[in-house]
């Protein structure tokens, strides 16, 4: 089953027009099948072929799917690799996984390890793509941050953000950086995605508690969609290409919730100030709201229950 998407996912992952996109959103809207081939054949474009073109598309669908009317035109001339049929067969392979599921760890993981079968331009466009976005606030220039001590989370004052960080992080039992830095090899890449990649690493958690998004699958995917919006993080976008072809091959009855979600945390990342360029450390004695007040930034109001899917799978607390 997988090798037949795949097969026909490969003619629509390809440079789309602003015009053909908004249209193939609009059908997919209306459960239309071969609008979300098409829809997801854009995303992974954008992905793993063509990330400078990641705002474009995103803002296409982002505004055909919420029914705002056309989007400014974008870079649809960026620069693009092709994708080596290495890379289609590990991507079956993370279709067939599917089948058994993916907890959090071992999707990340998944996801992660197809930059291993990319087109060897692919870096180069991304770090290019990396440097170039607004809100990377100048990463290409920056060193890449040390480890977070809990100790000095715990420290700062009862009700601040680190406190709340530090509770988020012992009480869940949670890896304060997700991934270990090292072991996936983040000192290799090149300057601009060695400091974002890094530093989203630490601070992802301090986004969910700014930006008002739970630890739930729902707004993990969520998060996701508004930090790809925020700075061009290209995980983010192979991530949410990857769960959108899931979502066609296995439940496209949910595939319509799926893209109401990124398509609101999108534009909810795109309208929130940069939070990259933000010290975050020399503001762990600051309590959350008024440091939402203070950079102005709305709490994420999705359509659905951040906890939708621990609902569906009778888990929800």
């Amino acid at each position: 089953m997988s090798a037949s998407l795949v097969n026909t996912l490969i003619p629509h992952c390809k440079r789309p027009s602003l015009e053909a996109l908004q249209r193939v959103a609009n059908a997919a809207r209306e459960g239309d099948a071969e609008g979300r081939l098409h829809v997801c054949g854009a995303m992974l474009w954008a992905a793993f072929a063509s990330p400078a073109a990641t705002t474009s598309v995103f803002d296409a669908l982002s505004h055909a799917w919420l029914l705002r009317g056309q989007s400014e035109p974008g870079s649809w001339d960026s620069q693009e690799c092709p994708l080596p049929q290495g890379f289609w067969q590990a991507f079956e392979d993370v279709l067939d996984g599917s089948d058994a599921g993916y907890d959090a760890t071992s999707i990340t993981t998944t996801v992660a390890a197809l930059n291993a079968h990319v087109h060897s331009d692919f870096t180069e466009l991304a770090e290019r793509a990396a440097a170039a976005h607004p809100g990377a606030d100048g990463a290409v220039h920056k060193t890449a941050p040390g480890l977070l001590s809990l100790a000095e989370l715990a420290r700062q004052p009862k009700g601040s953000l680190a406190r709340e960080l530090h509770s988020m992080w012992v009480d869940n039992n949670f890896d304060p950086e997700v991934l270990d830095r090292d072991a996936i090899g983040l000192a290799q890449l090149p300057l601009a995605l060695r400091y974002l990649n890094t530093r989203i690493l630490q601070m992802h958690d301090v986004w969910h508690l700014i930006a008002g998004y739970q630890t739930t699958a729902l707004h993990e995917i969520a998060i996701s969609a508004f930090q790809l919006a925020q700075f061009g993080h290209n995980y983010s976008g192979q991530f949410l290409a990857t769960v959108a072809c899931i979502s066609h091959r296995n439940a496209p009855e949910g595939f319509g919730l799926l893209l109401q979600t990124i398509s609101e945390a999108w534009q909810h990342g795109r309208n929130v100030t940069p939070l990259m360029a933000v010290d975050w450390e020399s503001c762990w004695h600051k309590d959350i709201d008024s440091l939402r007040n203070e950079l102005a930034v709305p709490v994420f109001e999705g359509s659905f229950p951040a906890d939708l899917f621990e609902q569906l799978r009778g888990d929800a607390a």
